[in-house]
């Protein structure tokens, strides 16, 4: 009889109650007071009272479950959030750590390791996660011949190197010894379809797994190391379930007329939401996709919109699953191949067979797009199947409370292309270009711990943020002004125009006349003829500074996409060559450096 079997028997009968004795002898002191706690979890998760005293087992490496994360937009960590709540009430004893705050000289006698991993950009790991990747990627990796692990990988299919570092992990970590529990999991933008089932085995995989480490019991507990906290989002968990609601106070157009983009300063009112931010954190909007794009998809597919379909929980008129709760401005390699096998169309199915160019088309294209050119039948309940769950969109809160209170300002560029004689329009973008004032929006917040002012107030900060990438540091600048300080403020600004995209230009002006901003560096790209200027044409310029402010002990900020990151990172190791007298490795090693200590930050995307 298995030991969880015994645990979950009631009453037990004499030679059950033989068992389990026979089965606690064998255990050393340590190993009693753990199975007491798994004893106890198992009770707990039926409901049954349990001794307060029973509930916090003292568990050796062997036996514990460490759930490891690596988050840029917060989804893997809510998984990761997750999965652990799910093992502690098992019984399991578990630690959740973000990838950057795990010990590393404690991997060569981990046991039993659980990694939620999300890519980014073109392959990737999150900025949390970046130090972990490379340290199992360097020399100094040990075997891992006790280690079982599984890993989770989340992703876009519309990029290059889909779940490139959860694949990238799992290999490595199989290559120095471990022991794969089961196949790595690959989720696509409907993460839960393949989140729920990977909880599930991952669960019982860790109560077998430490079952069997129970029954061995002949292991001397190792001596507990210290476990860095990690950061407790169980508010951002809960809010972006259970949103609240925000009023729309502003919505303007700040950038020019004659602009190519249509940018939007956006202001809610969070009274009487319970929410609150720090700068650096983002804002969580749960978008509703266009009317008009619902109508041209129902019309092309040739469906009512009102016929009801349901699906797990909820039965809903089909409009309304494709307007709240359904994807409809992303595609997935999993819809493309669903709709290719309806369509037996020639040229979708070359498009698929060349993986460039299925990437491209992923990018650049819309459900509506796929429908339109391959024609094919669904009926309601397939396409809501098919089709991925709709997902909030994060946006860099550009405003701290100390200046506006229960307000939360946001800079949003809308993101629109011409296709066809047709508008294409992102879903979150769209939605809140299209809000009137007085307007109600879901909303919550997710933290962004790595992404925070120095706690001394006269540490120096520079600040690299192009385009809407500017929004997180108008929350820095007035935070800053509001709680005093000696620190001096350097802000580095790109777009394509002065006159139509210096978002905030009048802000930043009275700002450097106030003493608030100390340096203001500006690269406009379209206005320099054929010779284009960006920030890290800036940073070159004024690499000597750079370096002066550095090694007085600034902190420094980059915000902005992933290609523009690079080039920052790439200027400021040239910098360092050219000012600091580093070598190309050394540099690199001092900006490394300064990310482990907190003094270079990146909110890339």
């Amino acid at each position: 009889m298995s030991a969880l079997a015994i645990a979950e028997a009631a009453p037990l009968s004499f030679a059950q109650s033989d068992q389990l004795t026979q089965l606690f002898d064998a255990l050393d002191r340590d190993g009693l007071l753990w199975a007491s706690g798994f004893a106890a979890g198992l009770a707990h998760a039926r409901g049954d009272a349990v001794p307060a005293a029973s509930a916090s087992p003292v568990e050796s490496v062997g036996q514990r479950l460490t759930v490891l994360y690596g988050s840029q937009t917060g989804n893997a960590q809510r998984i990761a959030q997750k999965l652990a709540a799910r093992a502690e009430a098992a019984g399991v004893p578990v630690r959740l750590l973000r990838a950057d705050a795990y010990p590393l000289r404690e991997l060569k006698d981990e046991r039993l390791l659980y990694v939620v991993i999300s890519t980014q950009g073109d392959g990737d790991p999150p900025e949390d996660a970046r130090g972990f990747v490379e340290y199992l990627q360097g020399r100094k990796a040990p075997a891992l011949d006790q280690l079982a692990f599984a890993v989770l990988g989340l992703g876009d299919s519309s990029y290059p190197q889909f779940c490139a570092v959860g694949r990238l992990l799992d290999q490595r970590l199989a290559a120095l010894g471990a022991t794969r529990l089961f196949a790595c999991a690959e989720a696509d933008l409907d993460i839960d379809a393949v989140a729920a089932p990977w909880l599930d085995l991952a669960q019982a995989k860790a109560e077998e797994r430490l079952l069997q480490e129970l029954h061995r019991a002949t292991v001397t507990p190792l001596r507990r190391a210290p476990q860095p906290a990690a950061p407790d989002a169980s508010r951002e968990q809960a809010s972006r379930e259970q949103p609240a609601v925000a009023e729309l106070l502003v919505n303007q157009r700040i950038s020019g007329r004659d602009s190519a983009r249509d940018v939007r300063h956006i202001e809610l009112s969070l009274t009487g939401s319970g929410l609150n931010y720090q700068p650096g954190d983002a804002l969580g909007v749960w978008p509703q996709n266009d009317a008009a794009l619902v109508a041209q998809l129902l019309a092309a597919l040739h469906l009512d919109g009102n016929s009801v379909v349901t699906h797990g929980e909820h039965s809903l008129p089909l409009r309304q699953w494709l307007a709240e709760h359904r994807e409809l401005t992303r595609l997935s390699r999993g819809l493309i191949a669903a709709h290719a096998t309806r369509a037996g169309a020639a040229g979708l199915n070359a498009l698929l067979a060349d993986a460039d160019a299925t990437r491209a088309w992923l990018v650049e294209h819309q459900v509506l797009d796929l429908i339109q050119r391959w024609p094919a039948v669904w009926s309601a309940q397939e396409l809501v199947a098919a089709l991925p769950a709709l997902t909030p969109r994060l946006y860099s809160i550009a405003s701290s409370q100390a200046e506006v209170g229960d307000e939360a300002h946001l800079t949003v560029a809308l993101v629109q292309d011409r296709r066809d004689g047709e508008d294409r329009f992102g879903a979150a973008s769209h939605y809140l270009a299209q809000q009137p004032e007085g307007a109600r929006l879901r909303v919550f917040i997710k933290a962004n711990e790595r992404f925070r002012l120095p706690t001394d107030p006269d540490r120096d900060a520079i600040m690299i943020g192009p385009g809407t990438g500017v929004a997180p540091f108008r929350a820095f600048v007035q935070q800053r002004a509001a709680g005093g300080g000696r620190g001096r403020n350097w802000l580095l600004f790109g777009a394509r125009h002065f006159h139509d995209d210096f978002y905030y230009q009048l802000e930043w002006q009275q700002a450097l006349k106030d003493g608030r901003l100390d340096r203001l560096d500006l690269a406009f790209s379209r206005d320099g003829g054929e010779r284009r200027v960006y920030v890290q044409q800036r940073l070159a310029e004024q690499g000597k500074a750079v370096v002066d402010w550095l090694q007085n002990g600034a902190h420094l900020y980059v915000c902005g996409a992933v290609a523009m990151g690079k080039d920052v990172h790439r200027a400021l190791q040239a910098v360092l060559v050219a000012h600091a007298g580093y070598s190309a490795e050394q540099a690199e090693a001092y900006l490394r450096e300064l990310q482990q200590c907190g003094r270079y930050a990146r909110d890339v995307y």
